[in-house]
């Protein structure tokens, strides 16, 4: 049976991210494309909320429009874990999505690793980060550093992960109200897979970029104009595959100031850049309540 108390409690945090550039170095023999890319996380992103159940049953409660519950990425997560540990416990779990779907903020992903970090503390499972985050591996390439919870270098396929801080501005973060499929833009014969390789110690600002875009300002012209739009304001750039672009500013005042000039057809908010993801954070304060 579940908890109900529990599923009401306290959210564990499910932040987005940013790629502060992404570079397509090459591509393995098996499809998968090798990335150069540097994560932070915003302290704005999904919640969830989960109920304990003592007949093993994963049960999600809120619905995700055109996602069946049994390839949702928290059942998923919640399954793999009881996999890798045994345990009898169950969980109904509630998200509340505010990280719009195919916007390269890493949505279904951060959720996954909330999943997997939450029950590993409230099952009493006590995997530990470095588990969590090879078992996240297997349910998408960024779950693991949502798991982990540090900005950082990525490399591989974006599981290679070296800790890397970087400044923490305001954010206005666009959505121009397209869904981008991940696979139609890394799929597309003219996307760049060639991008001389950098090292963490001479990043060099101007030779950095996001190679997804050309194809994604081709594939979804919504996408374009926003990036057209913001940059004539702030330096933009898209996060991941799109369609989410962003700006940093000095301050909240003025990323909040450019927003309320944005177009009514498109969404936005303002969010802080962080180095430490807010769901380490939450579980700090899990432990300290014991």
């Amino acid at each position: 049976m579940a908890n109900p108390a529990i599923l009401s409690g306290a959210a564990w945090p499910a932040p987005a991210k940013i790629n502060l550039f992404l570079h397509v170095v090459g591509r393995r023999p098996d499809g998968y494309h090798l990335l150069q890319t540097h994560f932070q996380f915003l302290d704005h992103g999904d919640d969830l909320r989960f109920g304990l159940r003592e007949d093993g049953v994963v049960n999600r409660v809120t619905e995700l429009a055109g996602v069946p519950a049994e390839a949702d990425l928290v059942v998923r997560a919640a399954r793999a874990l009881q996999a890798a540990t045994g345990t009898r416990f169950g969980a109904d779990i509630a998200v509340t999505k505010r990280l719009p779907m195919g916007g390269g903020l890493g949505g279904g992903s951060s959720n996954a690793a909330t999943v997997l970090v939450a029950l590993d503390c409230l099952w009493g499972t006590r995997l530990g980060v470095d588990a969590l985050a090879a078992l996240g591996l297997g349910l998408g390439a960024d779950v693991p550093v949502f798991v982990r919870g540090e900005a950082a270098w990525a490399e591989g396929v974006g599981e290679r992960l070296t800790p890397l801080a970087a400044d923490e501005p305001w954010c206005l973060v666009i959505h121009p109200g397209c869904e981008v499929p991940t696979a139609a833009v890394f799929g597309h014969p003219e996307l760049t897979r060639d991008t001389p390789a950098l090292t963490i110690p001479g990043l060099p600002p101007d030779l950095m970029h996001n190679d997804c875009e050309p194809i994604t300002r081709r594939l979804f012209p919504a996408v374009g104009a926003a990036l057209d739009w913001l940059g004539d304001h702030a330096p933009a750039r898209m996060s991941g595959t799109g369609a989410c672009i962003f700006a940093s500013f000095a301050d909240r005042a003025s990323a909040q100031a450019v927003g309320e000039q944005v177009p009514a057809q498109w969404t936005w908010f303002v969010a802080r850049r962080r180095n430490r993801s807010p769901l380490l954070d939450r579980l700090a304060a899990e432990a300290r309540a014991g």
